[in-house]
């Protein structure tokens, strides 16, 4: 743990994933939770939204949350200056590998259902035929194929009619995990990344903007996408609804997101 850690509370830096750690059900952030964390960046420390969501998924909760700093989104590919309304870093998938990829998936387990998310602000999410979209975010329907390719992108998403997202999540890494990252990050989430890319890597960018380290940081987060989070961070906690395999590497583990679990952390803490 860094030696300037804020006086009162023992992390200069709060990570938080959003979907199933930060955010309930309803997609809302519950007053005990915002004062938990009112309460910890005034005692010094940064808070800092890491989440699989691209920008233009992310920027209404942060906007409602009065949310001012930075924020990782697109899994790590993109560092937004959320008071500024600016996208300081973004990192795009290489069109033509993701193509080898998906053929190469395909080749092991049949055609797949697709979405991608494409790069800035106002990037859309194409949908394809089949795929079914979580929750009530605004997405374009696309038919032709061609449409995919058109634009640069963050990710592609995959969803399969008889796998499950960790039969499928693996069968991808097998098959093009020398291509692309796989990334498992909810129900119905399995994505094709630039290889390499992690969470970790566009925290440790946000991080370094703001004089911090990993040895200051704390991490909240619920599924597999937050493992190299977790890696990277010097204190890590799993959410009571995270998958096993993130509770298997968590230092500890606390309630759900829909119990107050990143508030029931920070106020022990701050004792």
């Amino acid at each position: 743990m860094s030696e300037a850690a804020a006086p009162g509370f023992p992390y200069r830096l709060i990570a938080t994933d959003l979907d199933g750690t930060l955010l309930r059900s309803d997609e809302s952030i519950s007053r005990r939770t915002r004062d938990a964390l009112a309460a910890a960046t005034a005692a010094g420390a940064a808070h800092i939204v890491v989440t699989g969501r691209g920008v233009p998924w992310t920027r209404h909760i942060l906007d409602d949350l009065g949310y001012d700093g930075l924020a990782v989104c697109g899994q790590g590919a993109q560092v937004y200056d959320a008071g500024a309304h600016r996208l300081l870093t973004s990192v795009t998938l290489d069109r033509q590998l993701a193509g080898v990829a998906l053929a190469k998936i395909e080749a092991e387990v049949g055609p797949l259902y697709l979405a991608a998310s494409r790069d800035g602000l106002e990037g859309e999410v194409l949908v394809g035929p089949g795929y079914a979209v979580t929750g009530r975010l605004p997405s374009t329907p696309f038919t032709d194929a061609s449409d995919l390719w058109s634009a640069p992108l963050n990710k592609i998403y995959i969803q399969h009619p008889e796998l499950s997202d960790d039969e499928l999540a693996e069968a991808a890494r097998q098959a093009a995990g020398g291509f692309v990252t796989v990334a498992m990050a909810g129900a119905g989430i399995v994505e094709l990344l630039p290889l390499g890319l992690s969470k970790a890597t566009g925290l440790s960018l946000a991080a370094r903007r703001l004089g911090l380290k990993a040895a200051d940081t704390i991490a909240f987060g619920d599924m597999p996408n937050d493992i190299p989070m977790f890696a990277w961070s010097a204190r890590n906690v799993a959410m009571a609804n995270a998958h096993p395999d993130l509770k298997a590497v968590a230092d500890e583990q606390t309630t759900s997101n829909e119990e107050d679990g990143i508030a029931v952390v920070l106020e022990r803490l701050l004792r």
